[in-house]
């Protein structure tokens, strides 16, 4: 059926999203030598694996079993796997050194933004100031990541991420401005450019002397990606190619003189002899002459930045300037935005922590009724959960760019289950400051409201919140389908692989009796922290269930399923954020950190509501028939608005 096709499609899509792939033989992670190692799996269980292992005769099949074990959380939750790797203990990365640089840092740009910037400026003349623009260069700000031979900072990712939640805490706009730029429209060369085109485009655009912008979007071709239209036709001498297209809503787009351009190119097939389209990415500069912009969009927030609609007419753009691989510009443009996205949640972590301080200032000088506001239930509710919020968002920050820094090539779901996270909650907490302010809060005084409208746009760009939950499900569940495949290819060979065999149904069985699966963080998390630990293991084990008991059910007609994807998502981010807060509260417990109680009583908050949601969402799928017939009429209700145009009700007088 052609909506089948259509959802099928979608699902493939997704997955390369995370540049991933939806063929069972693309293997991910690389693990350390030695034994597979299941962290904290039964000492049966391990031990069998492990025998079945060693009985192989078949060398290159042990091979390519270790290659595809994943150091991932998230990917392993979706095994029912506790793979504690990337998670436990919470990360520490910089060295000594580095954290005094970073501290260098932080005080001047922290200055910077509270005494030069001016946010609410920036948003009525709709662009940056140029005192603000110039003082950021100064402070080099421009290219943060750019090695210092190439005349940037040399910051690691998790510098980084300290420096842009500053950045976020005082001026989204500025913010986009600076993330356009370096987050991802430089991005491709700092992780696929030439030496070649390093040392060309670097130092420049690490000063601010020039600014970058990425050029993915188009009127027909959004979050699929794949459909761009654009095109790059190579010369017959192969010296250059033409390129014809155009660009919507980009970042920079007016102000950008070297753009990471995606077109479609023809590539041939070696094996086959056949011509097939394909995505290149190309370096292009606006001096190639035949670039040019529309005026600035009209937008809803994030005034300041400048977003345009880029053209490309016959643009001539020499061979060398081919970022990666010719036909390789999918994954280029994956691996951009899955490298930014832990910059986005630390920059909202940034945002709340600002938003935060404007309410409580409110609820603690606000008084209704003989009482400070801050001393009634509805208030302290709030505010609570705007912290608990912010203490997620940034525990998953933080641990996902030092899993960058540690070399981790596995971090595509959890960097898009912060990018949702991040976006989410941040909306959240800025709205209900509003709130606690009343009608303080709708005022353009108070600042808020320019907040909240530059927020929407986090839910929408760099990967929408619905394609990214898709995503995160759809990945997880590949790496889940992979091994019930593996299953299945042992049950040929029973006798060989009778440890695997007994060691999995062991544990099948277990948790569908309710006995549980053996897994365990007990000497993982802090003592004190132990019973949100035990929610942890308990809500990883129904969400595991699920999973499996929807592989089985239905293979890969899973990718049409996106009312049960989107819910599997939801449970694979309340799990994931579980375990973040949980290791980071442990570290702060177990190093006697100030504010470590403080820490466990917002850890425990987020454990214990989150596991209950995951606890009924699970139920409900694995058995609730009433989750069914809501679905059937979810989509039966969207097909008599689109037949409609609009609400398909009377008025309920009639006229």
């Amino acid at each position: 059926m052609p909506t089948a096709k259509m959802a099928s499609g979608v699902g493939r899509q997704l997955l390369r999203l995370g540049g991933g792939s939806w063929r069972p033989s693309v293997l991910l992670g690389q693990p350390r030598p030695g034994p597979t190692h299941r962290a904290y799996v039964s000492g049966a269980a391990q031990a069998a694996v492990e025998k079945s292992e060693s009985l192989s005769s078949d060398a290159s099949a042990k091979e390519s079993q270790a290659k595809a074990e994943s150091k991932s959380f998230a990917a392993g939750m979706f095994k029912g796997q506790l793979t504690t790797d990337q998670v436990f203990p919470y990360p520490s990365v910089l060295n000594e050194e580095q954290t005094q640089f970073l501290k260098e840092l932080v005080g001047p740009m922290s200055r910077f933004f509270e005494e030069v910037n001016d946010p609410a400026k920036n948003d009525a003349l709709e662009q940056v100031e140029e005192t603000t623009l110039k003082g950021l260069k100064e402070l080099g700000a421009f290219g943060l990541q750019v090695p210092s031979e190439l005349g940037g900072v040399g910051l690691c990712n998790t510098q980084y991420a300290r420096l842009v939640e500053i950045v976020g805490m005082h001026d989204l706009g500025v913010g986009i401005t600076l993330g356009a730029h370096q987050s991802i429209g430089f991005k491709g060369i700092l992780l696929f450019g030439t030496k070649a085109q390093k040392e060309k485009y670097l130092p420049k655009l690490a000063s601010g002397e020039t600014l970058a912008a990425f050029c993915l979007t188009e009127p027909a071709s959004g979050s699929d990606a794949a459909s761009i239209r654009s095109s790059a036709v190579p010369s017959p001498c192969g010296s250059y190619y033409t390129l014809n297209g155009s660009k919507i809503w980009i970042s920079n787009g007016g102000l950008a003189d070297i753009f990471t351009v995606f077109a479609k190119t023809p590539v041939k097939d070696a094996s086959t002899g056949t011509t097939k389209e394909k995505i290149t990415a190309f370096v292009v500069e606006r001096s190639f002459g035949g670039v040019t912009h529309g005026p600035p969009e009209k937008k809803m927030g994030i005034k300041a930045s400048n977003t345009a609609e880029v053209y490309f007419d016959g643009v001539r753009v020499p061979s060398e300037n081919v970022l990666g691989e010719v036909g390789g510009g999918f994954k280029v443009a994956m691996h951009i935005l899955n490298n930014g996205r832990f910059g986005m949640a630390a920059a909202l972590a940034g945002t709340m922590k600002a938003i935060i301080a404007k309410a409580v200032n409110h609820a603690t000088n606000r008084t209704q009724f003989g009482e400070k506001i801050h001393n009634f239930g509805v208030i302290q509710e709030k505010l609570a959960r705007m912290a608990v919020l912010q203490y997620v968002t940034e525990s998953m920050a933080y641990m996902v760019s030092a899993n960058m820094d540690q070399g981790s090539k596995d971090f595509q779901i959890e960097a898009a289950i912060s990018k949702i996270f991040s976006s989410e909650a941040a909306w959240k907490v800025t709205d209900e400051c509003i709130q606690v302010m009343g009608g303080m809060g709708f005022m353009k005084e108070a600042g808020v409201e320019r907040v909240l409208r530059d927020l929407r746009i986090f839910r929408i760009f760099e990967g929408t919140s619905d394609i990214l939950r898709l995503f995160v499900a759809l990945q997880g569940c590949m790496d889940k389908g992979k091994e019930l495949s593996g299953l299945g290819n042992a049950l040929k060979n029973p006798f060989g692989n009778a440890g695997l065999l007994l060691g999995e149904a062991g544990k099948q069985l277990r948790r569908r009796a309710g006995l549980g699966s053996g897994l365990s963080l007990s000497g993982v998390v802090h003592p004190e922290l132990s019973r949100s630990g035990e929610l942890a293991v308990q809500a990883l084990e129904q969400f595991a269930t699920v999973v499996e008991a929807k592989l089985i059910k239905h293979k890969k007609g899973i990718v049409n399923e996106q009312f049960l994807l989107q819910r599997l998502a939801d449970g694979a981010i309340d799990l994931y954020a579980m375990v973040v807060v949980l290791s980071r509260a442990s570290r702060s417990l177990s190093e006697g950190h100030p504010t470590a109680q403080h820490e466990k009583m917002l850890c425990d908050s987020w454990c214990i509501e989150a596991a209950a949601r995951i606890r009924e969402s699970m139920a409900a799928l694995q058995s609730d028939p009433q989750q069914q017939e809501l679905f059937r009429n979810f989509k039966s209700i969207s097909q008599a608005l689109v037949e409609q145009g609009g609400v398909a009700t009377r008025n309920p007088l009639g006229f």
